[in-house]
């Protein structure tokens, strides 16, 4: 029997074989991590990473960072470079539980010598003064995309948009600061500041002219960026985003006066059921989506919300979208005419966050936009409808080849 086929059959060998020891060279591994492996059929195996070096053991870790739940095959599959963590997870071959980042910057250093464009590195940089997380993936000479997450949300909801692009694009999708594994400094959290961060990213990265792919706060980060400083920006995709109010701006004084730091007192986490429940509200029809995607956004939103410094951060973000101005000299529309660089708005009819209703107000705002409603699609396209959000982006980027088809769930 060759190496390979005994260690699909067995995955105790193809952990000795083939699991790297050192994970140095991983990003943010240098915190103290277990990693509990569930394989079908198999029982449990948990590694241990301290201070970079992995250790491997047959049983169960106590109060694991995160749980993986796959077969043998795949296991494999992933430790001998034959697939990618994210392509597993994408199309359910691979369920994560707990730290999420954590799976990902593991499975980033699996199989390091063999070239597999769609497999994320994790990464960090120093941008604007903050140790800025990312995950990099495709060839390093392609032209570079860069994908910003929604509030509360971290890189991992654009796994799909990374993935499909990574074949014929160099990929960067860091976290925004105050999310994810990135730092939460205490700021303000205003498109301008959140402009000056991208831009020292851009810069950090060497992304200087990428096309940017953005949703809700991401979009709108996006779109700042396009109205400062257009010569960094190649394309703009925007998948919901988040403009300025123009109506319901009557708690504007109340929200002025709020104090953000009230966030970081302790409290008492929303029952899981809760989250859940928000967000499954996002969507248009959440039966389209696997139910252990959910699970996993649902955990890592509950990690992140048990740090004051985060929670901080949401808030504050949150309240500076509601309080942007919307008109005047200075006002978010009158600034969105000055858009030059060729744009692609996705909207959701059923976005119950940002009204598609806006699609108009953009379309006068920027008339030589293309803007797209998706007739029954909620705030995350890209996660709802992967495969039309892809094929639309795709035709825009001028790529010609077909997006990836993703397992229909409904």
């Amino acid at each position: 029997m060759s190496k390979s086929l005994r260690s699909a059959a067995d995955p105790g060998a193809v952990l000795t074989d083939h699991f790297p020891r050192d994970l140095t060279d991983a990003a943010l591994t240098h915190s103290d991590a277990s990693l509990v492996l569930d394989i079908t059929g198999h029982g449990r195996w948990t590694v241990t990473v301290d201070d970079g070096m992995a250790e491997v053991t047959r049983g169960v870790a106590t109060d694991p960072t995160c749980t993986v739940h796959t077969d043998a095959d795949t296991l494999a599959d992933l430790l001998i470079g034959r697939r990618s963590g994210v392509d597993a997870f994408l199309v359910g071959d691979l369920t994560a539980r707990g730290s999420l980042a954590t799976v990902l910057q593991i499975g980033g250093a699996f199989a390091p010598d063999v070239d597999l464009v769609t497999r994320p590195r994790a990464r960090e940089v120093t941008a604007c003064g903050l140790r800025t997380a990312y995950l990099e993936a495709g060839r390093a000479d392609a032209p570079p995309v860069v994908l910003l997450h929604g509030l509360g949300a971290t890189n991992a909801s654009m796994l799909p948009v990374l993935a499909d692009l990574a074949e014929d694009f160099r990929v960067l999708a860091p976290d925004l600061p105050g999310f994810g594994a990135s730092d939460a400094p205490a700021w303000t959290y205003t498109a301008e500041q959140l402009f000056r961060w991208l831009r020292d990213f851009l810069d950090a990265v060497g992304a200087g002219g990428a096309v940017v792919i953005g949703n809700s706060l991401g979009g709108r980060l996006a779109l700042e960026l396009a109205m400062r400083e257009p010569d960094t920006v190649d394309k703009l995709v925007l998948l919901c985003p988040s403009p300025a109010f123009r109506r319901f701006r009557q708690l504007a004084p109340l929200a002025r006066w709020w104090p953000v730091d009230v966030a970081r007192l302790p409290m008492i986490g929303l029952p899981r059921a809760v989250v859940m429940a928000g967000a499954k509200s996002m969507f248009a029809r959440p039966d389209r989506v696997p139910q252990p995607w959910f699970e996993a956004a649902v955990d890592e939103f509950e990690i992140a919300m048990g740090y004051g410094a985060r929670r901080r951060a949401a808030l504050s973000a949150l309240i500076n979208i509601y309080l942007e101005e919307p008109f005047g000299d200075g006002g978010f529309w009158e600034r969105l005419t000055t858009v030059r660089t060729p744009t692609l708005f996705l909207w959701g009819r059923r976005d119950r966050l940002v009204p598609s209703r806006f699609a108009r107000h953009v379309s006068v705002a920027v008339p030589t936009a293309k803007s797209v409603v998706l007739p029954d699609c909620g705030h995350v396209p890209q996660l709802e409808l992967p495969n039309v959000t892809m094929g639309l982006t795709r035709r825009f980027l001028g790529s010609p080849r077909a997006a990836t088809q993703y397992r229909a769930h409904a």
